[in-house]
């Protein structure tokens, strides 16, 4: 499914993302790409709260439905797709330190995201910077190897 997203972005500031289907659905991201990622992910989040909560989820607008939408001023639409199926949200705890805690929720609202999709967001990330980071070791090793042998 495909719900309309407002790109928007001012001097000096990251690329905002908002949805006209979902008040209070905002993310921002530093480049295009990351506003992008962001966007699917804030979406589907936020909808995963909602089916969560028991709230009904919007049809998506259609572009021309938005045309006297004040959001939409300045703003470039784009498409987001979000899998109508998503996973069911599991609470979990954690254990942090206060300060901790102060800090990761600070990082979360800059980022316009939840203290969980934040956390959640952050962990994937690494990981798949620590993946990146090890499959590039794995090739110099090898790299190393194959000239040894020769």
């Amino acid at each position: 499914m495909y719900y309309i997203a407002y790109l928007h972005k001012h001097r000096g500031s990251d690329f905002g993302v908002s949805f006209p289907d979902f008040p209070g659905c905002i993310t921002a991201g530093k480049t295009l790409d990351e506003a992008h990622r962001m966007a699917a992910e804030a979406l589907a989040l936020h909808i995963a709260g909602m089916v969560e909560d028991g709230d009904s989820i919007p049809a998506p607008s259609a572009l021309d439905d938005l045309t006297d939408d004040p959001a939409r001023k300045d703003a470039v639409a784009f498409l987001v797709h979000v899998d109508p199926h998503t996973d069911r949200t599991v609470r979990i705890n954690i254990t942090a330190r206060e300060k901790q805690l102060e800090r990761i929720n600070q990082l979360a609202n800059q980022a316009g995201m939840t203290r969980s999709a934040y956390m959640v967001h952050s962990a994937l990330s690494r990981s798949a910077g620590e993946r990146k980071r090890a499959g590039t070791a794995r090739r110099k090793v090898g790299s190393k190897l194959r000239r040894a042998a020769r």
